[in-house]
């Protein structure tokens, strides 16, 4: 534990407080000290916070989604039998957030983890039934489960965490929906309807993970696992698009690790060899079919793909080597291992899977561009080949977080 002193008149009434010496409420401290934050905002978020934060390290750690269905099938559900029976609803915990993904640990507690989840309603119910349930839980639900606070608190920002209360109504974590707005509005496409192929590429892969992972506890709508098995693979030539793109992607560059080096830019070929070993983690999740997440989690995900226990080590030696004809050596056994994985899944004539020189210079690659080549032409969706050429998903052209919150912008690449 730490304690930090708040001095000065204007802070009199954060006096001081024992917090974690967690990085968020550095960062929140340090804003309070800019003037950027307020210190009576910042005190009263110690409070809870540190409330919080300390019942939680002496409470034992449950998996986010086992903490949810509890959290439903336990306080939620009783709720929902008691005050609207014969009410038709599913109830899930899909959407952002680690514990979707079964990746949270102890660590993910202090902000946007705990009991929570979404009601789905039927569409003709939603307007009616919304704001009652919603009052109802707040009445009505108990302020813990298995010693874990159901109220939140909540940041300007919109983060939210377990702050405990000892009485008032619960600000709880269940969200009231219908199924094709909430679908819609993460996908920016009704997934009801036709998916055509650039809805397909035009969607973040991790916005498909995070509607596909998760846990659905109750399907009485009916409508929640249909949309989700239709979202759970892309389809096939949309499948050798990417496939096609990423492998482009690889060609583009394979030959830099090498030729930066050999000018002495050490820095510049290992960056450019952490970059092929990313794409080549990304074909890999592509060939194994699976949803890669966002970068945070884009190590751990990997690590549950078949192809791990033997890329992983080859991958570490490409980033540790201290000279780049070592790291080409490591590239060049990664380069061949997913040319087999490539064969292994029968979707062209097979390729020749070894490395050679790069147009006579001394560096040895892939030539990724066969695979991509073999790859278009085994499309046969006129609609796909209309895409643009090695072009590939958002996430496989661009990399940027803030870029995401302009998808529909970036969709009209694929309109053109």
């Amino acid at each position: 534990m730490e304690i930090v002193q708040l001095a000065s008149p204007t802070r009199a009434m954060a006096t001081t407080r024992l917090i974690d010496s967690q990085r968020y409420d550095c960062r929140a401290y340090q804003a309070a000290e800019a003037g950027l934050l307020d210190f009576a905002v910042f005190a009263r978020r110690l409070e809870t916070r540190a409330g919080t934060r300390g019942c939680s390290v002496s409470r034992s750690f449950i998996k986010g989604l086992d903490l949810s269905e509890l959290f439903y099938r336990e306080a939620v559900r009783p709720i929902l039998a008691s005050g609207f029976p014969g009410l038709t609803y599913s109830a899930a915990l899909i959407g952002p957030g680690s514990e979707v993904l079964g990746l949270d640990t102890p660590q993910s507690m202090d902000h946007n983890w705990g009991p929570r989840l979404q009601i789905f309603l039927a569409e003709a119910d939603h307007a009616s039934f919304r704001d009652v349930i919603d009052e109802r839980l707040r009445q009505e639900l108990p302020r813990e489960i298995r010693g874990f606070p159901t109220n939140f608190g909540r940041d300007e920002d919109g983060t939210a965490w377990m702050a405990p209360i000892d009485n008032g109504p619960v600000d709880h974590g269940v969200e009231i929906l219908t199924v094709l707005d909430y679908f819609t509005r993460v996908l920016g496409f009704n997934p009801a309807g036709e998916i055509r192929a650039a809805d397909w590429v035009g969607v973040p892969e991790y916005h498909l993970l995070m509607l596909t992972a998760g846990r659905v506890f109750y399907n009485g709508l009916r409508q929640l696992e249909p949309i989700r098995a239709k979202l759970s693979t892309y389809p096939d030539d949309v499948w050798l698009y990417l496939l096609a793109a990423q492998w482009a992607r690889i060609g583009q560059e394979e030959a830099f690790v090498g030729r930066c080096g050999q000018v002495g830019d050490e820095p510049g070929s290992r960056l450019i060899a952490g970059r092929l070993v990313r794409d080549l983690m990304r074909l890999c999740f592509l060939m194994e079919r699976k949803y890669a997440p966002y970068i945070k989690w884009f190590g751990s995900a990997f690590l549950q793909l078949v192809c791990a226990a033997d890329l992983l080590p080859v991958f570490s030696n490409v980033l540790q080597t201290g000279t780049w004809e070592d790291r080409q050596d490591h590239l060049s056994t990664a380069y061949a291992y997913v040319a087999e994985m490539h064969n292994g899944l029968g979707i062209t004539e097979p390729l020749a899977t070894g490395v050679s020189q790069f147009h006579g210079r001394p560096f040895v690659v892939i030539h990724a561009s066969r695979f991509a080549d073999a790859l278009r032409a085994a499309i046969r969706s006129e609609e796909v080949l209309a895409l643009p050429r090695d072009l590939g998903s958002v996430d496989q052209f661009i990399d940027s977080t803030d870029a995401m919150k302009v998808l529909d912008r970036l969709r009209e690449v694929y309109r053109t």
